[in-house]
């Protein structure tokens, strides 16, 4: 559905996207990750031509996008992390009015209602923006890009600063937009979000894509296995050493009377550990042992954690 190839975007110095290439599939739920600055937003504005780049192609549904490919726009819905809601309109009228921006015959109605109860806004439909919770104007937000039932969905951090409550209704929401047939790209700073929802991942920086794959794939292709975390236990420097010198053990880090190990093997790693511990008289609490997340693939790939 999406073919984007070699794409360059330069402001003066700076490259926001160095050579970017990236296939997304129809019917998936894309994830696109990277810390801010990583080229992310700008990706976006080049795919859906908002953005003029230096060198580089970019077709959707089989063809070119162009700032004036308005019969492709027409099948693309965004939604983006800022609120983007008129305060002077209620409800029903925000979202009556983004469906009018595409479909102009009595199919409007329908859409309009259709969108009020995919986003749980029936009992909101008189109020205005202004009145809505963090949640309610974020489920708005999300009812007003999606109302024309575009095939497309740019879903750009829907899910900052909502509720728990919210939070499962938008995630719920966005896997029936996919199964009705909508291809979506998501992205988020919620590595939990991204693993539950999407089909697959890319992760990029500095305007490059370092990986793409599922979450499955993704985690193979990290050095760790298994993390071990050990709390409330007093280590001198000898057995720490020993500890670095464990089998598959290639990080250490011990604060404030907790250990965590990262390992490249989840196989018998915990119980050497404890054995070890054991031997040499040391006492401890809590033991966790988990295997990688999509947190421990981000932070490996790209070198870093990520930036609020």
């Amino acid at each position: 559905m999406i073919h984007i190839e070699n794409l360059v975007k330069r402001y003066g110095d700076l490259v926001a996207l160095d050579h970017l290439n990236l296939d997304i599939k129809e019917g998936e739920i894309f994830g696109l990750l990277g810390p801010n600055g990583s080229g992310k937003t700008t990706a976006i504005n080049c795919l859906l031509a908002l953005l003029k780049y230096d060198k580089g192609t970019v077709t959707i549904f089989g063809r070119p996008m162009t700032p004036d490919s308005y019969d492709l726009k027409k099948d693309i819905g965004i939604v983006m992390q800022n609120v983007a809601v008129f305060d002077q309109m209620s409800v029903m009228e925000n979202i009556d009015y983004f469906c009018g921006l595409y479909v102009k015959d009595k199919e409007k109605r329908r859409l309009v209602e259709e969108a009020i109860t995919f986003a749980g806004l029936e009992n909101y439909k008189k109020m205005r923006p202004k009145k809505l919770s963090g949640g309610l104007l974020r489920r708005l937000n999300i009812a007003c890009g999606i109302v024309h039932k575009p095939r497309l969905i740019i879903l750009d951090e829907p899910t900052v600063a909502v509720d728990p409550q919210s939070r499962n209704k938008i995630l719920s929401g966005i896997m029936e937009l996919n199964r009705q047939g909508s291809t979506i790209i998501y992205t988020s700073h919620y590595m939990e979000e991204v693993e539950q929802i999407c089909s697959r991942i890319a992760i990029i920086d500095h305007g490059q894509v370092l990986a793409t794959g599922t979450t499955e794939e993704l985690k193979k292709m990290i050095k760790t296995g298994e993390t071990i975390t050990i709390e409330a236990i007093s280590l001198a420097e000898p057995e720490l050493a020993a500890l670095r010198e464990f089998p598959h053990v290639f990080d250490l880090s011990y604060q404030e009377q907790v250990l965590t190990l990262r390992l490249s093997s989840a196989k018998h790693n915990l119980v050497r550990i404890l054995n070890f511990l054991q031997e040499k008289n040391i006492s401890f609490g809590q033991v966790f042992s988990a295997l990688p997340t999509l947190n421990d693939v981000f932070l490996e790939i790209t070198g870093k954690e990520l930036r609020d």
